[in-house]
């Protein structure tokens, strides 16, 4: 009997990247490949990219060096966003054997061939089409949390991402694939599905649907305990969509909301879709209907042309704003971008001084999160073990939350009573008496 190929994978980037590398994944368990850990010798390595940032680019190159290094005889195949970009960059790395772009990663098996050596990688990466196949995917975390893929692409088009070029226009599946994909989370025994996508708040392209519906569908149809929405530009969160998180049993009360900038002028330039005005309307909204929810934001800082007053801005407007962390990111210039060619470039140093300075902000206003909630009793879904004695999980509002071990609560979402913070910064809490067949609702 001839023993099967052996195949290990990497993941760069979104939680989207994630939930397709799992789709990908099954591809090859189905067709009689072992999967393996990374760390192991293997046979093939599938490295899946993201490009969203230079950062990403150079994470990813060292990736396909590290492959090489653990196992020099391996078939390397490099995939996704990175691949679909700069696919003569990648093909020109020692050891790759095999470059797909993005339409193409899903024919990873029929464009291998027999995952044997190559003396010069081949390259599949053609022009995204403008509205591309969507393929359904979704990939469990461990034994606790499921990304499932609603939506891929993006019509938005911001002077600073290259998304659209590498992904393609908005497309999304339909309801009932969703429910469909969602039924089978639910019989794994996960507990928490996150709803990834490019842009989850364009769902609906091009089905004549809308994410409010599928929102309302999950919530009356599904199995699944807790959803979870990522990220959701601030201009497609609508009124609608803020109720009936605010109503559900099962939405969990956290947005995470793309601001990435205070400053209007800033906001134009990166061909943003929405005025800081509307950003603080829904930040009030949300902290209106639930008072209690997490609210976090991404920023960029470093973008061409952004004065230290147009930073300070940006500072004073979020120090203003009731929300409780901050995703910073710092400007990199990406090729096909507008903002790649503007002027007013800033420093690599000044840009470190004020992604400092954000950082920061975020600690304070987390801390100042922490505290609010804590004498409150929120449900918890705990995951792993962060030592011998403690347990750790998240809130419905996104705080990470540490309890005294108990073997039981791993993948259980109990009640925990928030008791304060500790020395070392990390949110503690004392788990209510459970029943391990039946749990009550708390207040988030």
């Amino acid at each position: 009997m001839v023993n099967p190929l052996k195949v290990a994978f990497y993941t760069l980037g979104c939680k989207l990247n994630f939930a397709e590398t799992s789709a990908i994944e099954q591809l090859f368990i189905d067709a009689g490949f072992q999967k393996v850990d990374f760390r192991q010798g293997t046979d093939v390595y599938v490295i899946n990219t993201c490009s969203v940032t230079a950062s990403a680019d150079k994470k990813c190159r060292n990736i396909i060096s590290r492959a090489n290094r653990l196992s020099p005889n391996a078939y390397i195949a490099v995939i996704g966003c990175y691949s679909q970009l700069k696919p003569g960059e990648i093909a020109g790395m020692p050891g790759v054997d095999l470059v797909l772009g993005s339409e193409e990663k899903f024919r990873i098996l029929e464009l291998a061939g027999e995952f044997r050596k190559k003396s010069r990688p081949a390259i599949c990466s053609g022009e995204i089409e403008p509205y591309p196949k969507f393929y359904p995917s979704y990939s469990v975390s461990g034994r606790t949390r499921a990304f499932l893929k609603i939506q891929d692409g993006c019509d938005y088009f911001c002077t600073y991402c290259v998304i659209p070029h590498a992904r393609g226009r908005s497309r999304s599946a339909s309801l009932g694939e969703i429910l469909e994909q969602a039924g089978k989370i639910a019989g794994s025994g996960v507990k928490e599905v996150v709803l990834t996508g490019v842009n989850i708040g364009d769902f609906g392209k091009p089905n004549s649907s809308n994410l409010l519906q599928l929102l309302q569908q999950l919530d009356k149809h599904t199995d699944i305990e807790r959803f979870r929405l990522s990220s959701i530009e601030p201009d497609l969160l609508s009124d609608d969509i803020i109720a009936l998180v605010a109503a559900s049993q099962k939405f969990a009360p956290h947005f995470h909301l793309p601001l990435q900038s205070g400053c209007d002028r800033i906001l134009k330039e990166m061909n943003r879709k929405y005025c800081r005005s509307l950003f603080s309307d829904r930040a009030e909204k949300i902290r209106k209907e639930i008072p209690i929810a997490g609210i976090g934001a991404d920023v960029i800082t470093g973008f061409p042309g952004e004065t230290e007053r147009d930073f300070e801005e940006t500072c004073d407007f979020l120090a203003g704003t009731d929300i409780g962390y901050l995703h910073v990111f710092s400007y990199s210039d990406r090729d096909s971008t507008l903002a790649s060619g503007l002027p007013g470039k800033v420093s690599p140093e000044e840009k470190m001084h004020r992604s400092r300075i954000l950082h920061k902000l975020s600690e304070d206003k987390l801390r100042n999160f922490q505290k609010r909630c804590s004498g409150q009793v929120h449900r918890v879904l705990f995951e792993s073990f962060d030592n011998k004695e403690r347990i750790s999980g998240f809130t419905g509002n996104y705080l990470k939350v540490e309890a005294p071990r108990d073997e039981n609560l791993i993948n259980r979402l109990v009640d925990v009573e928030l008791t304060g913070i500790g020395e070392d910064g990390r949110l503690r809490g004392t788990v209510k008496k459970y029943d391990n067949k039946l749990f009550r609702k708390s207040i988030v």
